[in-house]
C-alpha cells in the first residue's frame, strides 16, 4: 500500500451533521405528519437533484406546484438550510485540525448544493484546513459518480493510490476504492483516529 500523501474528507454526517428533521420537527408539530412530509414532500432525494446542481428557484417552484398546502415550508428549506445542520460531528474537527498542524494536505469532496455551501464554508472554520473542495454542485455531478472523483485528482494534484477518502457512505467509498483511493467508512471520530494514527499520520 502506498503511503499517504493527502487526506479528503466528506462534509456532511462526517465533519458536521445533516438531518432536515431538525429543521422541520420546528414546522411540522404533529410526529407522523412529519414522517409523511420527509418521505413524501421535501424528500432526501429531491434535495439530492439540488446537490446534482439543478436550480434552487426552479426546484422550490415545481415541489410548491405539487404540494401547494405545504409552500411555507419548502420555502423554508431554500431560506433555513443552515437549520437543517444542527452541529459538528464530535471529535472529527479535533482530527483535522490536528492533521493541519502536522503538515498533512488536507482536502473536501462534497455531495452539497452550490450556494448553500457559501453560506457553510463562510460559518465553519474548521473548513479553512482544507487547501481545495470539490462541491458537487459547482461540478454537476455527485458522489459516487466517478467523473466527480476525477475531478478531485486533477485539482488536488496527487497520486488516486495516495489519497485517503473519509466518507461515511458506503457507495462512495466503493467508487473511491475502484479508482485506486485508500478509503475509512466513516463510523465515529474515536475509529477514525485509530486509523489515522495506524497509517502515520498522527502522532
Amino acid at each position: 500500500m502506498a503511503d499517504v500523501e493527502a487526506v479528503v474528507f466528506d462534509v456532511g454526517r462526517v465533519l458536521v451533521q445533516w438531518d432536515m428533521r431538525h429543521l422541520f420537527a420546528k414546522l411540522i408539530d404533529d410526529p407522523a405528519e412529519l414522517d409523511w412530509f420527509l418521505a413524501n414532500v421535501v424528500t432526501e432525494a429531491w434535495h439530492f437533484t439540488h446537490d446534482a446542481g439543478a436550480e434552487l428557484d426552479e426546484m422550490v417552484a415545481g415541489l410548491k406546484a405539487k404540494h401547494p398546502a405545504y409552500s411555507a415550508h419548502i420555502d423554508a428549506y431554500a431560506t433555513r438550510f443552515a437549520e437543517t445542520i444542527p452541529g459538528p460531528v464530535a471529535g472529527t474537527a479535533e482530527l483535522v485540525e490536528r492533521l493541519a498542524a502536522q503538515g498533512v494536505p488536507l482536502y473536501a469532496l462534497t455531495n452539497f448544493a452550490a450556494p448553500f455551501f457559501r453560506e457553510f464554508r463562510a460559518a465553519t472554520p474548521v473548513m479553512a484546513h482544507f487547501r481545495d473542495i470539490v462541491v458537487s454542485g459547482d461540478e454537476k455531478c455527485v458522489k459516487p459518480d466517478a467523473r466527480i472523483y476525477e475531478i478531485a485528482e486533477r485539482r488536488f494534484g496527487h497520486p488516486p493510490e495516495t489519497l485517503l477518502f473519509i466518507d461515511d457512505n458506503a457507495a462512495n467509498i466503493t467508487a473511491a476504492a475502484a479508482r485506486g483511493w485508500q478509503t475509512h467508512l466513516f463510523v465515529d471520530a474515536q475509529t477514525l483516529e485509530a486509523d489515522l494514527g495506524a497509517r502515520g499520520l498522527l502522532s
